[in-house]
Order: C-alpha cells, then structure tokens, then sequence
C-alpha cells in the first residue's frame, strides 16, 4: 500500500485538484484508493459531492481513535473517502506532543484493502501536517507553472527539511507541474528549472490550465464526471501511470 501526502503551503496550485482527480484517475485503473481529507477546510471533500454540517471523519480519528475503516465510505467506484469532518480543526487547536503527531501512521498501521492512499494535506505547517510527514512515504507537491510558484516551493522545502529533521523521518518527494500552458516562454521555463534542480523527480505529464478543471470541483465532480474524455483527464490520466510506474522525468 503506497501512503501519498499531496502537500503545498501555497494556494492556487491545484492542491485539492490534484488529490481528488489522481484519486479517480487511479480507480479508473483498476487501483483501490482510499481519499484521505485531512485539511479543515473540508475542500477534498466538498469536491467528491460531499456536504454538511454534520459529517465526521478524521476528526473521530485523530481525537477519538476511530479506525480508518470506520469512518471510510465509498464515493466512486473503487474510492473511498475519509471527510475531514466538522471537529478536525480542533485537534490543530487543541493538541500538542511528539504522540500526537503519531496519531495518523498508527491509524494506517490498522488499515487493508487498498493500493493507494491519497491524503490532502492542509496549508499550514502544524500538527495535522506534522501527521501526514510521519505516516507517508511519498510526497507529491503541485506547483503552479509561475515564479512565485519556485518561490513558494522554496519557502515549503526548507521547511520539509527542517521539519524532517526533527522527526528523523525522510519522504520521497514527487512535483507536478500544473496551470501549464505550452505556448507560454515562462511556463517553459519554469519547468526546465524544476527539472534541472530535481532531476528524477518532476512528473513528465503537466496539468494543464483548463477551465474545466477549475469548474469541476464546484459541482463535486472530479474532472472524470465532468468531461471524461477531454484534456484534463487526459492530463490525470497520464500522471495516474507515471505515478505507478514510479518514475518521473
């Protein structure tokens, strides 16, 4: 079973996006995959077409020791998900300690059945996120095809440095390129940069900046529901492969 974080600190790269259509993209391939929505704001969730004020999920995980299995619930074919769940805020509020930040890799420990797991991590670096590090083996961070995009991306590593020091726990890290657009110089030449300063890592497949990727989430579809056979799956569909083929260019 490969445990993924999806992690970025800076909005507007496609974070969310990314975990729910490589979710979908997986199970389209025969891969089981459990979603794992563990950011407050509830965005993964709200994205699969799951609403309401009193829905539970990782919040009873991480403060009550609910098993993953119980709070996991189909929501296509060959995906589950975990919502975040109405309380989950309250265990960035209101817990601290190096045990706390076990809570989550002791509650995969329990967990069978699936290939995949698909975790969207908050955007603040605190204990949630402290979670997803010490329970994945692989990171995928999205980054949006500008300069303020290599800025942040900066900013988020030499905190993962830090961070994992501390924990004496190293991830691999994955980066997919997304709002690309071809035909823009800046686009290019971001992703030479990216490629050149981590070479083996960047997904070869870009996503492409497309209005129905935007549009999708709002109407809790992944962009599989909503235009199957356009650019967009294309693009998920492509980096669904390389990702279990574990290779990047």
């Amino acid at each position: 079973m490969r445990v993924i974080a999806v992690m970025n600190q800076k909005g507007g790269v496609g974070k969310t996006t990314t975990a729910l259509n490589l979710a979908h993209a997986l199970a389209l391939e025969g891969r089981r995959v459990l979603a794992i929505d563990l950011d407050p704001q509830g965005n993964l969730t709200a994205s699969f077409g799951i609403t309401g004020h009193q829905i539970h999920g990782m919040d009873r995980v991480l403060l009550e020791g609910r098993l993953l299995a119980e709070m996991a619930f189909p929501v296509r074919e060959g995906v589950h998900l975990i919502p975040a769940g109405q309380w989950l805020d309250r265990f960035e509020q209101e817990r601290s300690g190096a045990q706390q930040a076990w809570r989550l890799r002791c509650a995969l420990e329990e967990l069978e059945g699936y290939d995949y797991v698909m975790v969207d991590c908050p955007p603040a670096a605190g204990m949630l996120t402290m979670n997803a590090l010490l329970a994945v083996e692989e990171l995928m961070i999205p980054v949006a095809s500008d300069y303020l995009s290599l800025q942040g991306l900066a900013r988020l590593l030499r905190i993962l440095r830090q961070v994992e020091k501390r924990l004496q726990h190293e991830t691999r890290k994955w980066f997919v390129l997304t709002r690309f657009q071809k035909r823009r110089r800046l686009a290019r030449e971001v992703r030479e940069k990216l490629e050149s300063y981590f070479p083996g890592q960047v997904f070869s497949t870009p996503v492409r900046e497309l209005v129905a990727l935007a549009e999708s989430p709002g109407f809790g579809q992944s962009i599989f529901d909503y235009q199957f056979r356009g650019a967009g799956a294309d693009d998920y569909r492509g980096l669904a492969r390389e990702l279990m083929e574990g290779r990047a260019a």
